[in-house]
């Protein structure tokens, strides 16, 4: 029996019209800390964009019937539709370099046949701390943690 895929169909489509379309992202946050095996749960899986006009972001919306909502006040833009409501908009990271300097940084992975790229884990971590809030402060020994334990794994092999 086959295991089952971290997404839904509809959101490993998304993924895929989003490489398809050539577009540059990156998988950032607890859930790319998670994907990276730190013991982290979120609720959410957040998109870091190059460049949020591409319109490659839009070309794969209509391909799984979602719909990008254009920032408003203080309302963050927002992907809506069944197969996008698993993903969130982030449009700074706090802390880090451009896009472009850390997507050089990025991990590669595969996710239900699908190559994308995470943030790097100690990456994540520096942005935690940069952003400085109670639920950030919370969860950085743990990401702290299962970066020294990553490391050591690595210096093993």
């Amino acid at each position: 029996m086959a295991e089952p895929g971290l997404f839904s169909e509809a959101e490993a489509r998304f993924l895929r019209a989003l490489t398809d379309e050539g577009v540059e992202f990156l998988i950032v946050g607890l859930s790319a800390a998670a994907l990276q095996g730190a013991p982290a749960v979120t609720q959410d899986i957040d998109l870091w964009f190059r460049d949020l006009t591409d319109p490659g972001i839009k070309k794969a919306l209509r391909r799984v019937g979602g719909v990008y909502v254009s920032p408003t006040g203080s309302t963050p833009p927002m992907f809506v539709g069944p197969a996008v409501a698993l993903f969130d908009v982030v449009v700074s990271m706090h802390g880090l370099q451009s896009f472009a300097k850390e997507a050089a940084r990025a991990v590669t992975v595969v996710l239900d046949g699908v190559r994308v790229k995470l943030l790097p884990l100690e990456r994540i971590i520096v942005s935690k701390k940069a952003t400085d809030r109670p639920k950030e402060r919370a969860i950085l020994p743990v990401l702290q943690d299962a970066a020294r334990t990553i490391r050591a794994r690595r210096r093993r092999r």
